[in-house]
């Protein structure tokens, strides 16, 4: 028969009860009004004595928990709260981020199966090594990674609006990348070269952006020239993946691209790069610019051509990743600045990295410091000498 009691250091009513198996046991009903702690307590004991469905349990603890706050229950499906997170972080992220979001969110529901539609904190680690599993059956661990990243960020999410008790994500391992896997690299002064003498129309520009101001190939074909200012020979943009405004210095190599393509009159349309920027605006993803980028490595000699041999994996197929790519550019562009010497801070500042370093401590690296550290890169359209060929 359910009972109550008081503890010398509480100021409230304990509930006791028996439990299925026959122990006695205790719990605190958080509340110093006898009436409702032992209304409290006799439901404690009905629930024990009761088989209950995980729906009927639910509504006991609901009833439990309003009776003990005059709060109801905040309850929430996974497909509901995980939806709801993805579309919340819109404005908040770039738009290439929040469809990674969507789309990592989304195959986790469709992961659970009808477990989806069960509420959150039914979620285990179990459901999120299952879709970790899953994903990786048909691309990379990269990949992978970062969808298992995404649904550890939201659930870690949930237990701070404390929905769960506890992460479930924070417990399943990432992938660890195969053996012998090729990794991103830098390109060497030789290697860009030849994609320079390979390169046609706006890629020989883009090439250098990618290179001299270290942007990613989005922010780079998106550039207005309302951002060129080729008097002071600096560039002020915002990047679309983290929202940071960077005010960089033009190297002279690039600076003699831009005011070349301003004397033929480009600098008329709002767009460095007006083709470029057409493919974004046409519905493309920045990957059709990426796929052009690769075919003219290819047509260099530095990646294998693509087939478009069916391979019956389909869209979804695990694809061999390039060691060089657009986004190598950026490596380059750190490689060369290191190699010769430039402060790891400056260097974090002129790529556009974020670092605790930097961030922290409000570190601020002005324009001419940038410019110095601009300096020491080689002009990879000019002759190369030997300390040029030994910097990568």
């Amino acid at each position: 028969m359910a009972s109550l009691r008081r503890k010398p250091n509480s100021p409230f009513w304990f509930a006791c009860f028996t439990l299925p198996d026959g122990t006695r046991t205790q719990r605190s009903t958080k509340t110093t009004d006898r009436r409702v702690a032992i209304k409290l307590a006799i439901q404690y004991e009905e629930a024990s004595k009761t088989h209950l469905t995980e729906s009927q349990a639910r509504r006991v603890i609901a009833d439990i928990y309003k009776a003990q706050s005059g709060r109801r229950l905040e309850s929430h499906s996974a497909e509901d709260y995980l939806t709801r997170w993805a579309s919340l972080r819109k404005g908040t992220v770039a738009a290439t981020t929040l469809k990674e979001y969507e789309s990592a969110a989304t195959e986790f529901i469709a992961s659970l199966g009808d477990r989806a539609n069960k509420d959150l904190a039914f979620s285990t680690t179990t459901d999120v090594a299952h879709f970790r599993d899953k994903v990786s059956a048909r691309v990379g661990p990269s990949s992978v990674n970062k969808k298992l990243k995404i649904i550890r960020v939201a659930f870690q999410q949930a237990w701070r609006d404390g929905l769960i008790e506890e992460n479930p994500a924070a417990k399943v391992k990432t992938l660890r990348q195969p053996d012998g896997q090729r990794e991103r690299r830098a390109f060497t002064v030789e290697e860009l070269r030849k994609l320079l003498a390979d390169a046609q129309g706006e890629w020989r520009g883009l090439i250098l952006a990618g290179l001299y101001a270290g942007q990613r190939l989005g922010d780079v074909a998106s550039l207005q020239w309302e951002s060129v200012n080729l008097k002071t020979a600096t560039l002020t943009l915002t990047t679309q993946k983290t929202s940071r405004r960077q005010i960089l210095p033009i190297p002279t190599p690039l600076l003699h691209w831009l005011k070349e393509a301003e004397s033929k009159g480009t600098a008329e349309t709002k767009y460095v790069f007006p083709t470029a920027k057409a493919w974004l605006k046409g519905g493309q993803r920045v990957g059709t610019l990426s796929n052009q980028f690769q075919k003219l490595m290819a047509d260099a000699g530095l990646a294998p051509k693509r087939s478009h041999t069916q391979t019956k994996q389909g869209r979804n197929g695990t694809r061999e990743v390039s060691e060089l790519s657009f986004h190598s550019l950026r490596h380059t562009l750190t490689s060369l600045m290191k190699s010769a010497g430039v402060s790891p801070a400056i260097v974090q500042e002129f790529v556009g990295h974020d670092s605790k370093a930097v961030s922290q401590n409000y570190t601020h690296i002005d324009t001419e410091t940038l410019r110095r550290a601009a300096e020491t890169l080689p002009n990879i359209e000019g002759p190369i000498d030997a300390s040029q060929k030994s910097q990568i």
